[in-house]
């Protein structure tokens, strides 16, 4: 058998490779010349849509390119025709920062400005780009993409901080994003901790906006440790980040004291409304750095007013008042807390928690026509002394301003009135309809409620106590041999709705008042009378009143509340005095 000639063999390789492989320049005058380069991908690729408006545009080459030749005037980014893909009569390139990374033979383009939402580009790669050896390519590179409608998310702050220093054993690593991201897309594949070219075990997390790595174990004292956000990690809205973000720190060589337990547990439900707030530390704290600045309790934007103590262990926050029953609270401690020995925390620890569900009935939305204290179809009535409104709006509809008389003498303190037939200020009659609409949802949702059960009742509820629920007459109700008392039983949110199918009148003298206790609230009792409603004489009223007809309040009676009538007049006899529940 003949030796093989290894030098024949080789070149006979590389040129069939060649003649594969690549595509050979020419020269219509010597022919060919070399290979050509040629473009091998572009980012965004070719018809991509759903882009970022902050998108940097890259183009790979199969080799090295001469840098000279890759310059504005070589690459250009315009808007697109969407029916036939090619450029605008009227499009102007796009101005932007231009470099090119040799190592990896790719060039990138910043535009100067966000790109346009949801617009198609064309980017295109001049036939006069050309590589080290002069060959260039043959014809131009032209392909598109279609902008999304938002930028890319990105994070805006990182914790530990980039080349940060003495960073605790125990530290749970953090990164804030810009927007809401998509929790399913924060994952140990796109959050990863990286000890030189070792993996960092350890649990990812989402909530609030922020990335959360808690490592498995506590990480090695005096080392360099790499976290990134890879591209993986998408917004709400499915928009990916444009780059990955990494950063460094190094650690120290203490671990921080840490929360290790709190009461009510994290995403606890059902939370009693008396109940008092801790957290357990893994060791002694200093309890000058317990205070209410470094533990608070929030409803969401809201600072819960409480007390904070500490003994032993544990830093306990106790409400000043009841919790809000159906409500979301947020916990915080923050590393302001310390040891004695100044360390502080290596995070804020932060929880939640959701209380009771509220007694009683959903309560009554009254949307627009919330904002009056008097709302009335055909006429508003002061007969006699100087009633008040305090802080809500009166209004008549389709009654006209001529059906508005008494006032003054009455007056309506930080609030206006309002006549269907007033020109003045613009959109007065439509606000007025829109409000009288809303009046009337409101009374047809009272009417219908039937969560909780509604409990029949009859004749006369003086010297009552009633708790948070729904109340159902099935002809007049009356409040006359002693008050009537809604015990909302600690909560705040407790709701009471009264369907009465005919009259309602509370009668001065022996009782007739509505008495709130236990935590009650006026805004939160709803009078639905299918008939017409009279507030007696002196009586203190609480509630709303959706009366079908109208609505009379006797010689003195005041009220925490609103007298809204659908079809009817509201009458003032005399001094009555109207606040806002």
């Amino acid at each position: 058998m003949k030796a093989i000639n290894t030098k024949l063999w080789m070149t006979a390789f590389v040129a069939i490779f060649l003649a594969i492989f690549t595509t050979s320049c020419k020269d219509e005058n010597v022919g060919v010349i070399g290979v050509c380069p040629v473009v091998s991908s572009t980012d965004p690729a070719n018809t991509a849509i759903g882009v970022p408006l902050d998108k940097v545009v890259t183009v790979s080459f199969n080799e090295k390119m001469n840098p000279q030749t890759i310059t504005p005037a070589t690459f250009i980014l315009q808007e697109a025709t969407k029916s036939t893909g090619t450029t605008k009569a009227s499009a102007v390139a796009l101005s932007g920062a231009m470099t090119y990374d040799a190592t990896n033979f790719k060039m990138s383009f910043v535009p100067t400005a966000t790109l346009k939402p949801n617009t198609l580009y064309s980017g295109t790669v001049k036939a006069t780009v050309k590589d080290l050896m002069g060959n260039a390519l043959q014809t131009d590179y032209v392909w598109t993409f279609t902008t999304s409608a938002n930028l890319s998310p990105k994070v805006i702050l990182s914790d530990p901080a980039n080349n940060a220093t003495a960073v605790f054993l125990n530290k749970i690593i953090t990164a804030t994003f810009n927007v809401p991201m998509d929790p399913t897309s924060i994952t140990v594949s796109t959050f990863t901790l990286m000890n030189g070219i070792l993996p960092v075990a350890g649990s990812v997390s989402y909530s609030g906006g922020i990335a959360f790595f808690a490592p498995t174990a506590a990480l090695t004292a005096g080392t360099v440790y790499i976290a990134t956000i890879s591209k993986g990690a998408k917004d709400a809205t499915g928009t990916s980040m444009a780059s990955d973000f990494a950063w460094s720190f190094t650690t120290g060589s203490v671990s921080a004291p840490k929360v290790n337990s709190s009461l009510p547990l994290n995403l606890a439900t059902g939370v009693s409304l008396n109940a008092a707030i801790n957290a357990t530390f893994s060791e002694a704290m200093d309890p000058l750095k317990i205070t209410s600045s470094t533990f608070t309790v929030m409803n969401g934007t809201t600072v819960v007013a409480g007390a904070v103590t500490y003994t032993g262990l544990i830093a306990t926050f106790t409400p000043t008042g009841n919790l809000l029953s159906g409500t979301t609270y947020t916990v915080k401690i923050t590393t302001g807390a310390q040891n004695p020995a100044g360390v502080s925390l290596a995070n804020d620890y932060i929880w939640t928690f959701s209380t009771k569900s509220t007694l009683g009935p959903l309560g009554v939305d009254l949307k627009t026509v919330g904002h009056f204290g008097i709302i009335a179809g055909v006429g508003v009535t002061n007969a006699a002394g100087f009633s008040e409104i305090h802080d809500m709006d009166c209004g008549i509809s389709p009654g006209v301003r001529s059906s508005f008389t008494g006032f003054p003498p009455a007056i309506i303190v930080n609030g206006s009135i309002f006549a269907s037939d007033d020109i003045a200020p613009p959109g007065v009659p439509a606000m007025l309809i829109q409000a009288k609409q809303d009046l009337t949802d409101a009374y047809l949702f009272a009417e219908a409620a039937s969560s909780p059960a509604p409990v029949t009742v009859a004749g006369d509820q003086g010297g009552k106590t009633l708790a948070p629920g729904i109340y159902k007459s099935t002809s007049t109700l009356l409040i006359q041999s002693g008050d009537l008392t809604l015990d909302a039983q600690g909560d705040a949110n407790a709701v009471w709705i009264f369907q009465i199918a005919s009259d309602f009148t509370t009668v001065g003298g022996a009782g007739g008042n509505v008495i709130l206790t236990g935590g009650a609230q006026a805004k939160n009792v709803y009078w639905q009378t299918g008939r017409s409603a009279t507030i007696g004489d002196y009586t203190n009223f609480k509630g709303t009143i959706l009366a079908l007809t109208s609505i009379t309040m006797n010689s003195h009676a005041t009220a925490q509340g609103r007298m809204l009538a659908r079809n009817g007049a509201v009458v003032l006899t005399s001094t009555n005095i109207i606040t806002k529940p």
